[in-house]
């Protein structure tokens, strides 16, 4: 039986060669990924810890935030230490030579000044020794030209950008500080300026020589108090690695998660395949149980076969694997991404990839393997071609149409029960449901969408529809291959395109002025929105600005703005809101048996209640707190009670006859000198907002792109078998007068109607998923609905059909490409 089963595989190769592509693009998917992965990991590895080379030490806040600057004296006079420098990671920005911010986040860092505690690598002139010195990174420097000694203006959130003499230039590159924009590295009390923070990160410690590192940490310990954490230095790399590492093995979890789609798909091509060349051998199998091979060997012949094209197929994806890993690091580099790392081939990714791809083939092969051994002897000696196909089970049918209704009843009830949980659980009983009751649902979905292929078509069309149906189970396992991938590109194009509607009908909503400026990855700089209100242009400048007190979210809020967001008043009125008084939330005012004229004490200071309102405002503050439980103050109120807290967002509009373009000249005035600051309208605000939606949604169908290949790969796969199997009754086609042409468009057809219909339910699923996740988003909160594009959504069917279609060519070759009167005589 062994010698039979590889002597099989030599002989129908060819049949196996599709199925053997839809394992191998998978395959080549998981073990990409993971030498990809492999190779940041050991990039990651090396560069871990490049800024602690000579750190002994290393204080933390415990209980705190930040470390006092003072701190840092007191463990400089610990015996032991040689040397400790405060050290802080923020943002900051750099004014280029055309006068304009250099684009990208910008990693701003306390560089030490101890030539003991120095860990950055040097590529041109030094490290900064004094107030007033700036070294960047390399990159930076050559494309904007600065040269050493030049003048470069830096600027943070603590205030306007200020010039500083650029003194060297360093190289970060694939370390945590390369984010893919600028590096500013300043001494000590420049980096606490320049960001406006009121102390260190953390402290670092170089010991003398010969210095018990024990001793030394119990010192150390001692004198910074029970409010910071002393770490030695295999505890500080250790924690660096950890950091680094978790990070990346969750960008790992997704590339495999999507790796895992696409073997999914892979297994149902598989499934399908093996289904349909182990019916066609019925005859063979018939003979072999006539001379004696007993079920039991027939099923293992068929499990060795599979196993034998699994490993064959994964050793070719691996292959090509390394290939795609290997692109993807030129890629990386190529775009100038911050990705650490090199193409690293591991026995363990290998032997990773040979398994996988083996196990879904065979695990694919068991239950067709199973079926081709039942049927009896005498029932198999029959024509493949003119069988007809075994319909589907009553209980599988039933099981079906009871998992489909649980699945749309999950999706239905998934938002007044607010569980998440739901919408998953709705979308996979739903898969579940079209896999079982598709032997019934696809066959008549065919019919229903060859009506008009038969009207257009005549006698082609009717052919074309009759094949695609003769075998429910065969169809339908081909359209569920389609169902996976499209059906999770819907989700994804429904669900983007719904979140993008709704963020631009909150903006409109909420942002009733004409400009906005923002924070770049931080808050706005102290006194940006302070200058602003001093344009005469500028008719209101309002600072977005919250947080969590006692309980309640305390709002700054402008008169002329707060009307804007407001949904009913239930006592007061709003139009006496101004300083000393306050808006309160209705379900807080409920709480605590506030009313129009109450008093509100809030840090020992009273403010009188203007009106209890219900409203629709962003929350913007750290923290959560009940629903309605929010007091709003005027800014200068606000300010006086909380002078620190910072918003990144500034609402502006012009004064009453300042034209829009006299209004942004006056705004860039002032903006200008803040590198860290933008200035948009509310059409590029919007754009900021739904540009994340649009790149995450182009990076996720790319990802799910493969599984839709592979999925009309199986289409592919199922009409060149299905080819095969008709030989006969296709030369007697071609033998009573069906044209070349005629054959070609029958089996176009049948591909186009088999991809239709896998599209549509896919579409189907995908946007049901979708309307149950937008639902559920609205009852948390906010202005979510499911809007259905419908250009990308046709767009998807007609690349899907166009796929298929173009999948027809090579059967339809192998249709033609035997003569008829040999074709007439093939067994």
């Amino acid at each position: 039986m062994i010698r039979l089963t590889l002597r099989s595989l030599r002989t129908e190769a060819l049949r196996l060669l599709l199925s053997a592509l839809a394992v191998v693009l998978g395959v080549a998917f998981v073990a990409g990924t993971l030498m990809f992965v492999d190779g940041m990991r050991a990039g990651t590895y090396d560069r871990a810890g490049s800024f602690d080379r000579y750190t002994d030490l290393g204080v933390y806040p415990a209980d705190r935030e930040v470390l006092p600057t003072s701190l840092v004296g007191r463990v400089r006079g610990v015996p032991g230490v040689a040397a400790a420098e405060g050290e802080l990671l923020g943002s900051g920005g750099v004014v280029g030579t055309d006068d304009r911010p250099v684009l990208g986040y910008a990693v701003l860092a306390a560089v030490p000044t101890d030539p003991a505690l120095r860990s950055y690598d040097v590529v041109a002139g030094r490290l900064p020794d004094r107030p007033g010195e700036v070294v960047l990174d390399a990159p930076t420097v050559a494309e904007q030209g600065f040269t050493l000694g030049a003048q470069v203006r830096v600027g943070g959130a603590g205030g306007a950008a200020r010039p500083y003499t650029l003194v060297g230039t360093v190289d970060v590159a694939g370390t945590s500080r390369d984010v893919g924009g600028p590096f500013i590295g300043l001494v000590g009390a420049d980096a606490l300026a320049v960001t406006g923070r009121r102390g260190y990160d953390r402290i670092l410690v170089a010991a003398e020589p010969g210095v018990d590192g024990a001793g030394l940490t119990d010192g150390v310990a001692v004198a910074v108090g029970t409010g910071a954490t002393v770490k030695a230095r295999a505890r500080i790399l250790d924690e660096a690695v950890d950091d680094a590492v978790r990070d990346l093995e969750q960008f790992n979890l997704v590339l495999l998660a999507f790796a895992g789609v696409a073997l999914v798909v892979s297994g149902f091509v598989i499934a399908n395949t093996f289904a349909i060349v182990l019916a066609q051998r019925t005859r063979r199998t018939a003979l072999l149980r006539l001379v004696g091979a007993t079920r039991g060997q027939l099923f293992r012949a068929a499990l060795l076969e599979s196993a034998v094209v699994g490993l064959a197929a994964s050793a070719a994806g691996v292959l090509l694997g390394v290939g795609l890993a290997g692109g993807l690091n030129r890629l990386m580099s190529w775009l100038d991404a911050p990705v650490p790392g090199r193409l690293t081939v591991t026995a363990s990714t290998v032997l990773a990839g040979l398994l996988v791809g083996a196990a879904v083939t065979v695990g694919a092969a068991l239950m067709p393997a199973w079926r081709g051994t039942r049927v009896a002897p005498v029932e198999a000696l029959t024509d493949a071609a003119v069988r007809p196909g075994r319909r589907a089970g009553r209980l599988r049918l039933a099981a079906g149409a009871v998992v489909l209704a649980a699945g749309i009843a999950a999706l239905v009830g998934a938002a007044p029960a607010v569980q998440v949980l739901l919408v998953a659980v709705g979308g996979v009983l739903g898969f579940f449901g079209i896999v079982l009751f598709g032997p019934v649902l696809v066959p008549a979905l065919v019919r229903v969408f060859g009506v008009p292929v038969r009207r257009l078509l005549g006698v082609t069309g009717s052919l074309a529809v009759t094949n695609a149906v003769r075998n429910p189970r065969r169809i339908a396992a081909t359209t569920t291959a389609l169902v996976i991938g499209i059906g999770l590109v819907s989700a994804f194009v429904v669900g983007g395109h719904s979140t993008k509607a709704g963020i631009e009908r909150t903006v409109d909503a909420e942002i009733g002025v004409d400009w906005l400026v923002t924070g770049i990855g931080g808050p706005l700089p102290a006194l940006v929105t302070a200058e602003l209100r001093t344009r005469p242009e500028l008719a209101v400048v309002h600072e977005q600005r919250s947080t969590v007190w006692s309980g309640m979210e305390i709002r700054a809020a402008h008169p002329a703005l707060v009307g804007r967001i407001l949904t009913g008043v239930r006592d007061g009125d709003p139009d006496r809101f101004g300083p000393g008084s306050v808006l309160v939330g209705r379900e807080l005012a409920e709480e605590r048996g506030w009313t129009a004229g109450s008093t509100v004490t809030v840090r020992d200071r009273p403010l009188r209640v203007a009106a209890v309102v219900t409203a629709d405002g962003p929350a913007v503050a750290e923290g959560t707190v009940p629903a309605g439980h929010v007091v709003q103050l005027v800014e200068a109120d606000f300010t006086a009670l909380f002078p620190d807290e910072r918003g990144v967002l500034a609402e502006i509009d012009p004064a009453e006859g300042v034209t829009a373009a006299r209004a942004r000249a006056a705004i860039e005035a002032v903006v200008a000198h803040y590198p860290t600051v933008t200035l948009m309208d509310q059409g590029a605000y919007k754009r900021m907002l739904t540009g994340t939606v649009d790149m995450l949604l182009a990076i996720v169908t790319g990802l799910l792109l493969l599984a839709v290949v592979i999925a009309l790969v199986g289409v592919a796969n199922t009409l060149t078998l299905s080819v095969v199997e008709r030989t006969r009754e296709n030369a007697v086609l071609r033998a009573v007068g069906l044209t070349r042409g005629r054959m070609r468009a029958v089996l176009a057809v049948e591909a186009m109607l088999t991809a239709l219909v896998g599209a549509v339910l896919g579409v189907a699923l995908g946007t049901a998923v979708s309307a149950a996740a937008m639902a559920l988003l609205a009852r948390i909160g906010g202005d979510f609905a499911v809007v259905l594009p419908l250009g990308r959504l046709g767009l998807i069917l007609g690349v899907a059909v166009a796929a298929a279609v173009a999948a027809s060519v090579l059967p339809a070759r192998r249709a033609l490409s035997r003569p008829v009167v040999e074709a007439l005589g093939a067994s």
